[in-house]
């Protein structure tokens, strides 16, 4: 009885499989370029007959990139404020989380409505207003400037998927902490914090992405200051709107990109697991 249905059912899996690996390939695809167009000769870059391969891989464009004298201080700079983000928006996620689940107290359900329609308002329409903000509090040209607006927009997204895990810990496990004589920051860090640890590494890899790859607050808030710049302002100075150093912008691109691979290493167990929102009793 068995065997017709899994004959039946093996086209629909061989299907969605196949489904997948197509969405993966049309995913990963610019990836691949991004990275071939960084090997590639000069020549080959700028060919009219561009082509998926190159039979005379080059490290010209590698060279030129990590020539350039601030291309080391960009980096420091993006290190420093995608970590300064990560850290401190974990540690105020994780209590916010913790105090709005654990805690009943006045204006509790409209504090995690503006949560969300915080979620809702685009980055684009708060830029001018937070460029003033950072003028009046002397900001500008800082990674302060940077540090302090991805914190606010990353917090709505961590508190709210922290919140379900923090929640989905029983309260019967903190009142048995409570009887052993655990006292309430103990459970907070000891017991508390293990538990919602996926979560906070699952909301860590947003956080470090929007960080990383942030544009549009660098090219705002750092005017003057060059050595306040962080890695994706270091993509200008290969981009010239008369000639353009389009295998330097390919190179500069993926060695952005190798931190973010090498932190989704490392965190991507936990990751899986965060994701899950699985918190077992």
């Amino acid at each position: 009885m068995n065997l017709p249905r899994a004959r039946i059912r093996r086209p629909w899996r061989l299907a969605a499989e196949a489904s997948a690996l197509l969405i993966a390939v049309v995913v990963a695809f610019p990836l691949y370029w991004m990275v071939l167009s960084a090997f590639k000769p000069a020549g080959e870059i700028e060919s009219s007959e561009p082509r998926p391969w190159t039979l005379s891989p080059s490290l010209d464009s590698f060279r030129r990139v990590f020539e350039q004298q601030e291309f080391g201080r960009y980096f420091l700079n993006s290190l420093v404020v995608a970590c300064s983000v990560v850290i401190v928006s974990a540690l105020i996620a994780f209590l916010a989380a913790t105090a709005v689940t654990r805690f009943r107290f006045r204006f509790r359900t409209t504090l995690l409505i503006m949560f969300l329609v915080a979620q809702m308002v685009p980055v684009e329409a708060l830029t001018i207003p937070l460029f003033f903000l950072m003028r009046d509090f002397g900001q500008l040209n800082t990674l302060g400037s940077l540090i302090l607006p991805h914190i606010a927009f990353s917090l709505p997204f961590a508190i709210w998927m922290l919140r379900g895990f923090v929640k989905a810990v029983p309260e019967a496990l903190e009142e048995a902490a409570y009887i052993d004589g655990a006292s309430r920051a103990r459970f907070l860090w000891q017991i508390l914090f293990p538990l919602v640890f996926p979560g906070l590494v699952a909301t860590s890899v947003f956080s470090f992405i929007s960080a990383w790859n942030d544009f549009l607050f660098a090219k705002s808030f750092i005017i003057s200051d060059t050595s306040q710049s962080t890695l994706p302002m270091a993509l200008l100075v290969f981009y010239k709107p008369d000639d353009p150093d389009w295998g330097g912008v390919m190179a500069a691109s993926t060695v952005m990109t190798i931190p973010v691979l090498i932190f989704f290493v490392l965190v991507q167990r936990r990751l899986v697991s965060g994701l899950g929102g699985a918190v077992k009793d």
